[in-house]
């Protein structure tokens, strides 16, 4: 344990003894009087505040949203600010120059995360595609809609640069990250192994227990709460793993989607989309699946998915671990059967078999970023045109993320195209299921959305192109 966090900010190692609890935007705004990242939403929605951070042994940078990140998450990182990527020559970075010669930049707030996510897309990739930099821009929001110039520039950037960009490749510094940072106000412990995470779980059973912090660290972000002690998941080795065997993929506790998310495309495009969806770069880049999970939200859209993939979960602390199907996870709204001594170690999924077909659909009122209404997710198997197996489950429809059992039990055996038996289907739908209605939507309407999801499945595997962008 130190007492200050070391990190390399734009090229430079620096030390600082602020709270490990402070946001990564106000150290910037603030102690550094780095002030080109802004604070549009505080809750990584609009990218305003977007940076390009990568952690020790990682090879590119990745963007991320400066507002809800804490300082102790970048002990031992690398953090690259719009003013460093400023100081990469006279007219600053490809992404800068470009921008500034085609006029893409209108009102300028927004402007300096937009620079941050191009210029890490370019790190990761010289060539990108129209679709490559639209997902780079997804999180995002111009508010003076001057998107196609962004874009254009963007394009341009990629077709002058000869070479990954010399001040993020200058930049790149491993530091060897301490097990803890903080002081007895603020403690923010950083363990390496399993051993060591579930230890400190058991020892401190009051702390904040943080894997990417893309939900949890809004309590800090919006309501200004400080956290006496948290524990990290992210140096944690074993739960950094991603491995397949035994005929399935296991993925490690501290994953984040972005790691996650080539395996899912994969195996379950239609999984792989979803997630581009709820998450963008910067969130999948920070968001973990188990962090997705922990929170036990009902309107989290990885559960849905991966119960329908019959997923389970690994619970691990000092006794052991117990492995559980993911759909037991669930017990409350916002209830887990996660003790207060445990962490999750990791998520299994099936590798898909021949036949099963698997297709999740989201409905939302924004396309890109959004809460869902409903998310609802199909993995049918099918066999002479018969139902051998099936597992369906929504979001947004119950205090918890739910299986659809009654319907799943008047599919199997039956031809999927026979009116009468997804009639029946439909019933066992809506008498499941219970939603509430708020302002995403009404129950009524959440009722009928979910059972014409059904029918939408049936379209989709039988190669009509359906498509619903949102409400």
């Amino acid at each position: 344990m130190t007492n200050k966090i070391s990190l390399v900010l734009n090229g430079e190692t620096v030390k600082t003894d602020c709270r490990p609890d402070t946001t990564v935007l106000e150290w910037l705004r603030g102690e550094r009087l780095l002030r080109g990242s802004k604070e549009g939403c505080a809750e990584g929605d609009c990218g305003a505040c977007s940076v390009l951070v990568r952690r020790a042994g990682e090879e590119n940078y990745s963007p991320a949203n400066s507002c809800i990140m804490l300082m102790g998450q970048l002990e031992g990182g690398n953090l690259t600010t719009v003013e460093g990527l400023a100081a990469s020559g006279p007219d600053g970075h490809e992404v800068q120059q470009v921008m500034a010669e085609n006029g893409s930049s209108q009102c300028g707030f927004c402007t300096p995360g937009i620079v941050c996510s191009l210029a890490g897309l370019m790190d990761r990739n010289q060539s990108p595609s129209d679709s490559d930099i639209h997902d780079a821009l997804a999180g995002n929001l111009c508010r003076c809609t001057g998107y196609r110039p962004i874009v254009e520039a963007a394009h341009a950037a990629a077709a002058a640069a000869t070479a990954k960009s010399d001040v993020l490749q200058a930049s790149k510094v491993d530091l060897d990250p301490a097990d803890g940072v903080g002081d007895d106000g603020c403690r923010f412990y950083l363990p390496k192994t399993l051993q060591e995470l579930v230890g400190l779980r058991a020892e401190h059973p009051d702390a904040e227990l943080l894997a990417g912090g893309t939900d949890k660290a809004l309590a800090v972000a919006h309501a200004k709460e400080r956290w006496p002690k948290t524990i990290s998941t992210r140096n944690v080795a074993e739960l950094r793993a991603i491995n397949t065997q035994d005929g399935a993929i296991h993925f490690g506790g501290a994953t984040t989607w972005e790691e996650v998310l080539p395996h899912l495309e994969a195996h379950w495009p239609s999984f792989a989309t979803l997630v581009r969806r709820f998450g963008s770069t910067q969130i999948r880049a920070m968001g973990t699946m188990a962090g997705n999970l922990a929170n036990a939200s009902p309107i989290g859209d990885g559960a849905p998915c991966l119960i329908a993939l019959n997923a389970s979960i690994t619970l691990a602390n000092q006794d052991g671990e117990r492995t559980l199907p993911l759909d037991a996870f669930f017990l409350d709204y916002r209830k887990s059967a996660l003790a207060a001594d445990e962490v999750i170690k990791s998520v299994s999924v099936p590798l898909p078999t021949e036949g099963e077909a698997f297709r999740v659909y989201k409905i939302s009122k924004r396309y890109d970023q959004d809460i869902s209404t409903v998310c609802g997710a199909f993995n049918l198997k099918l066999t002479d045109g018969k139902v051998t197996s099936a597992r369906i489950a929504y979001g947004g429809m119950a205090a918890t993320p739910l299986r659809a059992t009654s319907a799943e039990d008047a599919l199997i055996g039956q031809d999927l195209h026979d009116a009468a038996v997804l009639q029946a289907a439909k019933q066992a739908i809506g008498s499941t299921f219970t939603p509430m209605t708020d302002m995403r939507g009404s129950a009524q309407y959440r009722a009928k959305v979910a059972v014409n999801l059904l029918d939408r499945y049936v379209r989709d595997i039988s190669g009509e192109t359906v498509e619903v962008m949102a409400l």
